[in-house]
């Protein structure tokens, strides 16, 4: 049996980034906590958890004082920094700095709009997933006036007689994100004004095409991730889109040794979250396997 890893899955520039910050803090034996999991990826957090991470809440965080906290690639509204300043709580900030150029870039929007009154103002609107720590800090530039829409179909909840400025999460499928402008621009009013910024990172939504090759390669597909990533979530759609023969998986333990039978060639992919390791422990998992 073939079993190949996927050369160009694994983690992203923000999440290396992130992780590297976290060992090296670690590594001066110093207490470190960590604001929200640093990675939708439970196997990981938990090897960074044996080496002293702490991971914790916001509201953890506001009964915190005098110690160190790490805020994540995702990035985190300006709240978190002025808590950080008033518990005196130094910040190592591993916010990716595609996020932190979108951010930069929402304000500046948000305090560039004219100050028009309740209703006629102008529409900053986030492609995002709700919730998700990434578009909770983009929404906090704008304190808390974006309209976060999911998919191509709430966006008929916008008005459209006012302005609209549309972004997106970073880690967002491109595909929709031009579904959602060609909508728009097909119903905004001649009178309001409409711009989109492009602001999904290609070194994720590049991985498209390349995931898609991947998985019609092989006769079954293993996708590592967490079931908490959104960009794992919008990767293992594709696999399972070319591969009907597409599994999720967050760890070799939940491989079921039938779906080995007759298969002559294994993918292994994953998530901007997934570790090489974690990878290579499933292609392990199944050639223990094997007769």
């Amino acid at each position: 049996m073939i079993i190949e890893i996927d050369n160009g899955s694994g983690f992203c520039f923000g999440v290396t980034t992130a992780i590297k910050k976290a060992e090296e803090e670690l590594a001066q034996g110093e207490t470190l906590y960590c604001l929200g999991d640093i990675v939708h990826n439970g196997m990981e957090c938990e090897r960074l958890r044996e080496m002293g991470l702490i991971t914790i809440n916001h509201d953890q965080m506001r009964e915190l004082h005098n110690a160190k906290v790490l805020l994540r690639a995702h990035g985190e509204p300006p709240e978190t920094y002025e808590l950080a300043r008033k518990n005196n709580i130094e910040i190592i900030d591993a916010t990716c700095p595609v996020v932190l150029k979108l951010q930069k870039r929402i304000k500046e929007q948000y305090e560039t709009s004219p100050n028009l009154p309740k209703g006629e103002e102008a529409q900053i609107v986030i492609f995002g997933k709700k919730g998700h720590a990434e578009v909770l800090g983009l929404v906090g530039q704008t304190h808390s006036s974006a309209i976060v829409i999911e998919s191509s179909d709430e966006v008929t909840k916008l008005d459209f007689t006012r302005d609209i400025y549309l972004y997106s999460q970073t880690t967002k499928s491109l595909d929709e994100f031009r579904r959602i402008i060609d909508y728009i621009q097909t119903h905004i009013s001649p009178n309001a004004t409409f711009k989109s910024f492009d602001t999904i990172c290609r070194s994720v939504a590049n991985r498209m095409p390349n995931i898609s090759q991947f998985a019609t390669k092989h006769d079954l597909v293993l996708f590592v991730c967490g079931r908490k990533s959104s960009n794992g979530k919008v990767l293992y759609n594709e696999c399972l889109r070319v591969n009907p023969n597409t599994h999720l998986i967050e760890d070799p333990q939940e491989i079921e040794p039938e779906w080995l039978k007759g298969i002559e060639s294994v993918g292994i992919c994953g998530a901007t979250s997934t570790p090489r390791w974690l990878m290579e422990q499933c292609r392990d998992a199944i050639q223990n396997m094997q007769p």
